[in-house]
């Protein structure tokens, strides 16, 4: 065994009910006093309610998927003309986003309320898109320095949302059990994020207005970020950013769609991989589990449904091709992308695909 692990300096405070306190903790521990806060207008009376104690300076609620440049360089601009000396992201992943827009560039400390299961809080990784083109990168400065964790938050996040969210968190897991830098220590917090969200996901659709469910998805979020932020970026997200980025498709519905066409093509290829998520799981195989959570959870199915067109798949399949990590469990061709992309464009059984993929 040999291996080289980097630890991410972040404070994690996990507390339901307790964000408001939380947060004014950690912005005075900054020593910070101009703070901005980004949340989206449907978040404004969950952010004034727990910021209202905070000397905030700008409110800023233009908050966009995949972070638009023309947005980021707004929320730049306001940063610059209020003083801002720390930004407050409340939300989900593209509220956080914006704010490691803003860090990228000026270097301000970002303090991240989660309300989704999105786990890019955790990660040093941003994306900002222009036309029909995502680009993403590694940066330390968009870290944010602390992050607070509140279930409560998260009891208005409608249950469809929750579920494609969660399963989001899942594909981290999944990503990060053979992304490029991917070692024992991402493969053993990606198994726990997976155990977790297995636990908490069908309690949050039981039970939506209850807080165990809830607090075993973001405890998952967290882990499932710390694992992909460390291990890279694999075949999954690859696939994701370029459909996101080039066509509009919504974020976590189309990880959720994705995830098991990556995970049935690269399983066989990846033994390791595949027995800590089928014991995660609690399943006799990793598809065979994540496609009986998936039906539990009643996860969205095909790419087609928001959006992706089939006459798509060809040239996402060469806007693809160049970015797929050298070190995928199995070499992917043209050919297997447009499998993989046509089964989830149609929604087919992925169990399917693995046999096809498998006999040719």
């Amino acid at each position: 065994m040999h291996f080289e692990h980097e630890n991410l300096p972040q404070r994690v405070c996990f507390g339901s009910g307790k964000a408001a306190a939380m947060l004014a903790g950690e912005v005075a521990r900054l020593g910070t006093s101009r703070v901005m806060v980004i949340a989206s207008p449907a978040e404004a009376a969950l952010s004034e309610k727990i910021t209202g104690d905070l000397p905030v300076v700008h409110r800023h609620d233009e908050v966009a998927m995949h972070v638009p440049v023309a947005a980021a360089e707004r929320a730049r601009a306001a940063a610059a003309r209020h003083e801002a000396d720390v930004v407050v992201s409340i939300g989900g992943g593209s509220a956080t986003g914006l704010a490691k827009a803003i860090a990228l560039t000026s270097g301000l400390p970002i303090v991240a309320v989660p309300t989704t299961y999105a786990g890019s809080e955790a990660t040093t990784v941003w994306g900002l898109t222009e036309g029909s083109r995502k680009t993403t990168g590694v940066d330390a400065r968009v870290l944010p320095r602390a992050v607070i964790y509140d279930a409560e938050l998260t009891l208005s996040l409608p249950v469809p949302m929750s579920v494609a969210s969660g399963l989001n968190a899942l594909a981290h897991c999944v990503d990060a059990m053979w992304g490029p830098r991917a070692d024992p220590i991402d493969r053993a917090l990606a198994q726990e994020g997976i155990r977790a969200l297995h636990t908490g996901l069908p309690q949050v659709v039981s039970d939506p207005a209850g807080l165990p469910g809830r607090e075993h998805a973001l405890y998952a979020a967290y882990l499932s970020a710390l694992a992909f932020s460390s291990a890279g970026s694999g075949l999954h997200h690859k696939i994701c950013h370029v459909l996101g980025g080039a066509y509009d498709l919504p974020h976590a519905q189309t990880h959720a769609i994705v995830l098991p066409y990556v995970l049935a093509f690269n399983a066989p290829s990846a033994p390791e991989a595949e027995r800590r998520i089928a014991t995660a799981l609690d399943a006799p195989s990793a598809i065979a589990g994540l496609q009986e959570l998936r039906g539990r959870l009643q996860a969205p199915k095909a790419l087609r449904d928001h959006g992706f067109g089939e006459s798509d798949i060809d040239d996402a399949v060469n806007a693809i091709l160049p970015v797929v990590p050298p070190n995928n469990p199995r070499p992917v061709t043209a050919d297997d992308l447009r499998r993989v992309l046509h089964a989830a464009w149609q929604g087919a059984d992925p169990e399917t695909m693995t046999s096809d993929t498998e006999s040719r």
